[in-house]
């Protein structure tokens, strides 16, 4: 039998030992007897146990094998494999030794040395190493880099940045607004330092002040004080225009009631005429008044405070009327408060100091009347009365109209009625009078007398007649009586003078065909100079048309 080569030499053909028999130990390096010495013994370390019946791939007996195929189980190839067909010295070779990749991505990457074993960092921290040994590059970057150390240490930027700015420290620590704002401002510590509804279910507690935080600065002190001094100012200066307001502003009602000497009196005393259908009359028996100026009065009375029980109606003649003197049932002059007689306003009057008119309630106008079997059918002027007896009521703005047309005398009567009177028939010729001229509201009651048998003429006269009431030089009572007329006109829930219109004068219309008697709407009325407190209910400045 030929001699097999030891590990390192070639065969006789000039092969390699089998690589398997190079990866053995010699049997002088064991101890142990050599595989084909025959002898047994205990497998040298790093060999596996021989199974039972000869060495791996031989048969029983211990008779080498026959070649087998390449590839064939039992082949070369084969040697040292398991069953399973893998050589689990060659994969563990594989893993241990030959993985250049691992061994790269492990051990001889720069990245890996620098990140794991030459950072200063971590060379400091895990082992304390030289750092004389760490990389160039990584001591560039650490150490050395200019740019790196002028932005981190000796950068003149970053300090100002950081530390030395002085707007920064404005900003932060010094700021008189910054501190007043986030530290002792009342309205921050009220108020959450975040937007509420950011955080769901945030409650917003008590107002927190911070440990030791002095109270608000002398500033904001001052900033207080200086709101209260200006409210103070204020609020002085409201006082002070409202008491100069309260001197020599207008008076309230309740002033004027007692100016006008209302307070105590029980009873109000008011003249009127007696002897005009339609306009006032006494009624028979003399036990009351009825007509329009009768209403307007009752009306004016409310308006001060009186019932209608609580007036007295005193009849006056026209010639004291401005005198304010009517008689009572004696004959006795009475001073009355108010005139309501079919006063006309006049420059002449107003001028007189002892006539104080109120703003107008009726316009009229002034007209004719004569006998039915008057000879001129239409008496279109006051001219056409020339040569003619006619009567007037004396000291009235009709008369003083009839002076001037006719070159004649007229007849002056102190009653309206009497003027009417002597157009009857069976009155001396001395007395008769032919034509009666006054106010068109006077005369249409006693046209629509039929016993009567007169006419109504329209004279066409521009000037329009405007009765009024007399308050006498008492002004405060004047005024007094311009607020009742006022909301009589102003206020559309008030109808007395409409329902005083509807009852006495609109009846004598179809009795006075083609004559103006009164026109049938309240004459303009503008508020007067009372004053009204902003609680108390006022009525709405209504536009007043040009009076006439």
């Amino acid at each position: 039998m030929a001699k097999e080569p030891a590990d390192g030499e070639t065969g006789p053909e000039g092969a390699p030992s089998p690589p398997e028999k190079q990866r053995r130990s010699s049997p002088g390096e064991t101890g142990g007897p050599a595989p084909d010495s025959g002898e047994t013994g205990a497998p040298a370390v790093g060999e596996r146990e021989t199974p039972p019946g000869g060495a791996i791939g031989e048969p029983d007996g211990g008779a080498p094998a026959a070649p087998a195929a390449p590839g064939a189980p039992g082949s070369r190839g084969d040697e040292g494999r398991d069953r399973q067909g893998r050589d689990p010295d060659d994969r563990h070779d594989r893993d241990q030794r030959s993985d250049d990749r691992r061994e790269r991505d492990q051990r001889p990457d720069d990245r890996y040395d620098r990140d794991r074993r030459g950072d200063d960092r971590y060379e400091r921290d895990r082992r304390g190493g030289d750092p004389d040994d760490r990389d160039d590059r990584h001591d560039r970057d650490r150490r050395d880099d200019d740019g790196y150390g002028r932005d981190r240490r000796d950068s003149g930027r970053y300090e100002r940045g950081r530390r030395s700015d002085d707007r920064y420290d404005r900003d932060r620590r010094d700021d008189d607004g910054y501190g007043r704002d986030r530290r002792y401002d009342d309205r921050y510590d009220r108020a959450p330092r975040f937007d509420d509804a950011d955080v769901k279910g945030f409650q917003p507690g008590p107002p927190t002040t911070p440990a030791g935080a002095p109270g608000p600065p002398r500033r904001r002190r001052f900033r207080r004080f200086r709101l209260a001094a200006w409210i103070a100012l204020v609020l002085a200066a409201v006082v002070v225009g409202v008491s100069i307001a309260w001197v020599n502003g207008p008076p309230t009602e309740a002033e004027l009631r007692e100016k006008a000497g209302l307070l105590n009196k029980d009873r109000l005393l008011i003249g009127v005429k007696e002897d005009t259908p339609g306009i006032a009359l006494r009624e028979p028996g003399g036990t009351g008044f009825t007509g329009f100026d009768i209403d307007i009065a009752y009306m004016i009375a409310a308006d001060l405070g009186f019932r209608p029980d609580q007036v007295d109606f005193l009849a006056i003649e026209t010639e004291d009327r401005a005198r304010m003197q009517a008689r009572d049932t004696d004959g006795t002059f009475v001073k009355v408060d108010l005139v309501v007689a079919t006063f006309s306003v006049t420059p002449e009057r107003r001028a007189d100091p002892s006539v104080g008119f109120s703003t107008p309630y009726l316009y009229t106008e002034q007209s004719v009347v004569t006998r039915a079997d008057y000879p001129d059918d239409n008496v279109a002027s006051l001219g056409q009365l020339e040569g003619r007896k006619v009567c007037s009521l004396g000291t009235s703005t009709s008369l003083a109209e009839l002076r001037k047309a006719i070159k004649t005398d007229p007849i002056a009567e102190l009653l309206i009625s009497k003027c009417v009177d002597r157009l009857a028939d069976g009155v001396p010729s001395d007395r008769a009078a032919e034509a009666v001229t006054t106010d068109a509201a006077l005369l249409a009651g006693f046209v629509a007398q039929p016993e009567r048998k007169l006419r109504h003429h329209d004279i066409a006269l521009e000037k329009t007649e405007m009765w009024a009431v007399n308050a006498g030089s008492n002004r405060a009572l004047r005024t007094l009586v311009d607020l009742a007329l006022y909301r009589s006109y102003a206020d559309p829930g008030n109808k007395m003078w409409e329902e005083a219109y509807e009852k006495h004068i609109r009846p004598l219309l179809a009795a006075n065909p083609g004559v103006d008697v009164a026109q049938a709407q309240q004459p303009c009325a503008l508020p007067p100079d009372v004053r009204r407190w902003p609680w108390e209910r006022t009525l709405p400045v209504r536009d007043c048309p040009s009076a006439p």
